[in-house]
């Protein structure tokens, strides 16, 4: 370290632990993969491997981004089917109960 400089910072990277706790509500089998990257990163950092923690921190963002996708798309088909079974249910006018 040269005197005067200030000693330089090691560059923060995003971790996406939070988007992978929220994707686990969603769809776990995808969200378990992205925990598990998003875990990685700061242990990386911390032995300055830069790279290797990038490489982490953009699977778990991939991981995440799936798990997100398929367990919103999960959520409206299963709304979109009981608002349509319950209009099937009154269009039909069969009020006979057993």
């Amino acid at each position: 370290m040269q005197p005067g400089y200030p000693q330089q910072q090691p560059p923060q990277i995003d971790n996406n632990m939070t988007m992978s706790i929220v994707a686990i509500f969603l769809f776990w089998p995808l969200a378990i993969p992205a925990i598990i990257n998003a875990s990685k990163v700061n242990p990386l950092l911390q032995q300055g491997d830069y790279a290797g923690a990038q490489a982490a921190a953009a699977e778990s963002k991939k991981w995440s981004k799936w798990a997100l996708i398929i367990g919103l798309i999960g959520w409206a088909i299963s709304i979109l089917c009981c608002v349509l079974g319950g209009l099937g249910a009154i269009m039909s006018g069969n009020n006979s109960t057993y």
